[in-house]
């Protein structure tokens, strides 16, 4: 079962600040690094990383070609990667001293997919594939509609949360994988378990996973529901744990793993990526994921 990733490509720009710059204020930065990153990079290497098949479908711009070479290092195949004129996505992170982030994010080549290139990573694809999606693309709809066309099984991770993200068909997703804000926002709702339970009621086909940071997580398909708790570890930067978390889940459903294994691959997954600094460059391999479970069993 091959995954094909719609995703975002960017520049992640890493200001380590001690508190959140404040309006009207001037903060100094600690320490500056870029890497590679975008929802979209973090969760296809994520995926192959645990061992999938990953097609990454995307746009870059010229100052991104090493984003490109990044995927093909970790075997993501980008056969459907363009290059096109202007700037790569970028994102603007600031880093505190707690390992909390605060993100700004220019979409850039990230809204350059068009159709003909969309079309030819279908034309790809087999029934019964996985079609992974975010929100930091356009032709959402677009994808959303030839991927229950083509009988894909449809992943949305409805991130970031924008006035667009509620006019998708939602009903052609077989898997909504969300945080808590997400999940608030789609629902209407504040509280967690009621959202949860909103949004199951809305869409009763789809399952749901939905990770609540260092509350755990959440699986629930129509009368089965599990609860997941968090490995702890030293956090130095969850900037790209949520993408760690839905990577490696996919991939490990992908293989054969039932949704519990699968929420346990994948919480490990994030609680390594946490204690290290990146987003793409924190996510560990599958084989550093074993060793971690074994070492907590």
């Amino acid at each position: 079962m091959k995954i094909f990733n719609f995703g975002s490509l960017n520049l992640d720009k890493v200001y380590s600040v001690k508190d959140f710059v404040k309006s009207g204020e001037t903060v100094a930065v600690t320490d500056f690094q870029t890497f590679p990153g975008g929802k979209g990079l973090n969760q296809s290497v994520a995926a192959a990383r645990a061992g999938g098949e990953v097609y990454h479908v995307g746009c870059i711009g010229s100052d991104g070609l090493f984003l490109k070479e990044y995927l093909e290092e970790n075997n993501v195949n980008c056969d459907f990667v363009k290059t096109v004129d202007g700037a790569s996505g970028h994102a603007i992170i600031q880093l505190n001293q707690k390992g909390q982030n605060c993100i700004l994010v220019y979409a850039g080549a990230n809204f350059r997919l068009e159709k003909e290139q969309i079309d030819g990573a279908f034309e790809k694809m087999s029934e019964g594939d996985i079609v992974l999606l975010q929100n930091e693309i356009n032709s959402v709809e677009y994808i959303l509609t030839k991927g229950r066309e083509k009988g894909a099984r449809i992943v949305m991770n409805p991130s970031p949360v924008t006035d667009a993200l509620f006019k998708y068909p939602f009903h052609s997703v077989n898997v909504f994988i969300l945080n808590e804000t997400e999940a608030f926002a789609l629902s209407g709702l504040s509280d967690a378990k009621e959202a949860l339970d909103r949004l199951c009621s809305l869409y009763p086909e789809a399952e749901f996973v939905l990770t609540l940071g260092e509350k755990g997580c959440v699986y629930k398909y129509k009368d089965t529901e599990m609860k997941f708790g968090i490995f702890k570890t030293e956090t130095v930067d969850t900037t790209g744990a949520g993408d760690t978390f839905c990577g490696y889940y996919l991939s490990c459903t992908a293989k054969g793993m039932n949704p519990k294994e699968a929420c346990v691959y994948a919480s490990a997954a994030a609680a390594i990526a946490v204690s290290i600094k990146g987003a793409g460059s924190s996510i560990p391999d599958m084989k550093t994921v074993e060793a971690f479970l074994q070492r907590e069993r």
